[in-house]
């Protein structure tokens, strides 16, 4: 089988989804298919990766954040779906990507291509909720913004399905009059994020980062600088549980468009006591686990994502949670394992780090263990299942045409 997967937001120096892609090629050359990256880029390039390769298309960049570039245009990624002739094409983002998959044809061969789209995010959820839910409510947001559910209505009816990382998520989609949706949890990759990392010379490292000592208490925030993962909220939750008797770093991991406010805040907040360390992005994901397993908790902003990979990787690795009440990340929030609070309240977040903090760290990082063994499977279990799925409606087309 072969895949062309149309990745708008794909960027060799981007985070999650160039951790997903890369997976997705290793996923497919285990499997025995093809998988096909599209994506827009300071040239016209290609190379070739075990399980398919990464086509560049070139794009203007994107103005607020120039390690990655904008499809203006169709006719580029059209270009490269006529040549390769796949028989999936996936749509990785509502957007421009999700128009080429939905509007390209297959040219040769039995009937058209399957088309999957895949919605790695919450429109809705990831700017105007994140903007305006504190004040005005989720549910009047979402009324709002009818036009845009309309919006994704007529996007959705070009598919055979639409794929989606938790059944909340299918769920909410159908609300709003989507059809076809499917969810295939993603997973960890539990060769590098697991129990029996934690190090205290490593969390030790961390604290002095922030301006403790061994006594003190650290956190970690693991996400890219963007306004959806609500890092304002974070670090004024984790200034707001610091205190003169009972110390709490927060160690901030990420890079972004925001980078700059994210250090100004930092810096304004550490002025007035505060001990938060802006890290900047670790790409070597053995140390990002061991600095992960070696805090004593992982404190989560975003309330917009499909599945909370940084959270799901945590447990993995046996650190305790502390995550907003909407979004991907309020699937884990098990008792036993953490804590839980209102989604863009800084003081709710601090009096959820305190109650974290207050409950006995073994049996919270034993606890996280087990749930994450019980709950989260390996990123190969997600890949099998999303490749089976495919299979599955590659298969049915290909009876229907007959």
């Amino acid at each position: 089988m072969k895949i062309a997967d149309v990745s708008e937001f794909y960027s060799e120096q981007g985070g999650g989804v160039r951790t997903y892609v890369l997976q997705k090629l290793a996923a497919s050359a285990r499997l025995g298919h093809e998988t096909i990256i599209i994506a827009p880029g300071a040239e016209d390039r290609e190379e070739i990766r075990p399980g398919g390769k990464i086509v560049w298309v070139k794009a203007p960049v994107l103005i607020v954040d120039p390690r990655y570039h904008i499809f203006v245009g169709m006719q580029r990624a059209v270009a490269v779906l006529d040549r390769e002739q796949p028989d999936v094409v996936e749509g990785s983002s509502p957007w421009r990507g999700g128009w080429v998959a939905a509007r390209w044809f297959k040219k040769v061969g039995p009937g058209n291509a399957v088309k999957a789209l895949f919605m790695h995010a919450d429109p809705v959820a990831v700017y105007p909720q994140t903007l305006l839910g504190g004040r005005i409510g989720r549910a009047r947001v979402d009324a709002l913004f009818g036009w845009f559910w309309a919006y994704l209505r007529r996007l959705n009816s070009h598919f055979d399905a639409t794929v989606v990382a938790g059944e909340w998520l299918a769920t909410r989609f159908e609300s709003f009059g989507m059809r076809g949706l499917r969810a295939v949890p993603m997973g960890v990759d539990r060769h590098i994020f697991h129990a029996g990392l934690r190090d205290e010379k490593l969390r030790r490292a961390m604290l002095s980062s922030c301006g403790l000592d061994e006594k003190a208490r650290v956190l970690i925030s693991v996400g890219r600088h963007h306004p959806e993962k609500r890092l304002n909220t974070v670090m004024e939750a984790a200034a707001r549980a610091n205190t003169r008797d009972k110390p709490v770093g927060l160690y901030l991991v990420g890079d972004g468009i925001t980078r700059q406010a994210v250090e100004r805040k930092a810096a304004a907040l550490n002025a007035a006591g505060a001990h938060i360390h802006v890290a900047g992005q670790i790409k070597d994901r053995a140390h990002l686990a061991g600095l992960m397993a070696s805090a004593d908790g992982v404190l989560h902003g975003s309330a917009s994502e499909t599945f909370g990979i940084a959270v799901a990787e945590a447990l993995c690795c046996g650190t305790p949670i502390i995550v907003p009440d909407a979004g991907g990340a309020a699937d884990f929030a098990h008792a036993d394992v953490g804590e839980i609070y209102a989604a863009g309240n800084a003081q709710d977040g601090a009096k959820a780090v305190l109650r974290l903090l207050a409950r006995d760290g073994e049996n919270l990082r034993r606890a996280a263990i087990a749930r994450a063994d019980a709950t989260i499977g390996n990123a190969d279990v997600h890949f099998d299942k999303l490749f089976a799925l495919y299979q599955k409606l590659v298969d049915e087309k290909a009876r229907a045409a007959t």
